[in-house]
């Protein structure tokens, strides 16, 4: 079955790179992605699967495959959510939609699944257990769409999931992997400092609120390098700071955002804890009232090791050609919601390698001239198609 499975998605490729080029030209933000889902769910229409469609609180699916022979059950997501970036990539096929971008590889990651889960339904009668498919909405965008689709309980049948996230780190052909704590976990704050407003001449008859503020800034960021070990990592980031006001006048209140992120649960705790204490401490100190909305967005995502073990054997040992190397990627820094599949369900998170060819220095996910080596497309359906066949293959005992 293997073979037959890598024989199709070689012959489907030109149909994988057709795909991602119609979903990046029709870019959808997250909450909104109606045509996207539309254009998802019609591709299974006709098919020997089950569809669930609007699952979650947005426009989630889940096609369900399942085998002729009993086996485990296992899940394999792909988001499909744009981000609200222009273009400024030099490619025949850009976004059409003004201001929203497929930035971060959604749509690559969206037509490799696409592929892969048909050819699974072509060859579903040799298959050896299940297999469900998530299409995810709204990945960029907190609450995220798959805490909401792990709330819905459709996925409580799962023994593992897998996910993958195209990267420009290393050129098409290479896997890479890491084990436990893999990418941080995200909070968001808004801080409302509330002073007394008066005259620039006058401080004493008045209460500072930028004073106040600017101390705020500065403090916080005693969090990471006076609580955090420096074994661990944390980063605190003031996005926002608005004071904006009359050059000679004391404003009465101002508004502090920003982001948090943190390597795992201890240290989230370390900082919530003393964020609240530095909070309270402003309020106390310069005799401001202090509102802070203080909202964990993501949790730190964390790979099974086992799992990962068994993902990096399985692909080292593999035969396709696209798969060239496989090897230990570092822990990233940013945040994604498959921390919340990943919460419940055992499982792994791997990347897949998409550096343009001929670039030394490719731009990153998020930024508006990110591009991809569409190779990476076949890669990612082969790596994810030998996880899925040799874990389906093992025994259940």
């Amino acid at each position: 079955m293997k073979e037959k499975l890598m024989k199709m998605l070689e012959s489907r490729n030109d149909e994988m790179i057709k795909i991602r080029r119609y979903l990046h030209e029709n870019p959808e933000l997250s909450f909104e992605e109606e045509k996207t889902a539309n254009y998802i769910a019609d591709f299974y229409k006709d098919k020997d699967v089950e569809i669930e469609t609007n699952v979650g609180n947005g426009y989630g699916i889940i096609v369900t495959i399942k085998g002729g022979k009993e086996g485990k059950t296992i899940g394999l997501r792909a988001d499909f959510d744009a981000l609200p970036i222009t273009e400024q990539a030099n490619v025949p096929f850009k976004s059409k939609n003004d201001g929203v971008m497929h930035a971060c590889g959604h749509d690559a990651h969206t037509a490799y699944l696409l592929v892969l889960a048909d050819c699974l339904i072509q060859l579903k009668d040799e298959l050896k257990g299940k297999v469900k498919i998530i299409h995810q909405h709204a990945e960029e965008v907190p609450p995220g769409g798959a805490k909401s689709i792990m709330e819905t309980g459709k996925l409580d049948e799962l023994e593992a999931i897998f996910g993958i996230h195209l990267l420009p780190l290393a050129p098409a052909g290479t896997v890479g992997y890491h084990s436990g704590y893999s990418f941080n976990g995200r909070t968001y704050f808004k801080l409302v400092i509330k002073g007394k407003g008066g005259h620039g001449s006058s401080p004493d008859k008045a209460n500072d609120s930028i004073v106040a503020g600017s101390y705020f800034v500065t403090a916080v960021q005693t969090i990471i390098s006076r609580r955090v070990t420096p074994m661990k990592s944390g980063v605190v980031t003031i996005g926002s700071f608005d004071g904006k006001g009359t050059f000679n006048v004391i404003k009465d209140s101002i508004v502090i955002e920003g982001d948090i992120r943190y390597s795992d649960d201890e240290v989230q705790n370390v900082i919530e804890q003393e964020f609240h204490r530095i909070v309270k401490g402003i309020e106390e100190l310069f005799g401001v009232a202090c509102e802070l909305t203080y909202t964990p967005d993501y949790p730190p995502l964390y790979n099974d090791p086992e799992l990962t073990e068994f993902i990096a054997d399985v692909l080292k040992n593999s035969n396709e050609k696209e798969i060239k190397k496989v090897e230990e990627f570092p822990k990233m820094a940013p945040s994604d919601d498959f921390a919340y599949y990943l919460e419940k369900i055992p499982g792994s998170y791997f990347y897949i390698g998409c550096t343009p060819k001929g670039v030394s220095e490719p731009y990153f996910n998020h930024h508006p001239k990110f591009d991809l080596d569409e190779d990476a497309l076949l890669v990612a359906a082969k790596a994810v198609g030998e996880v899925t066949y040799n874990f389906l293959e093992e025994s259940k005992d």
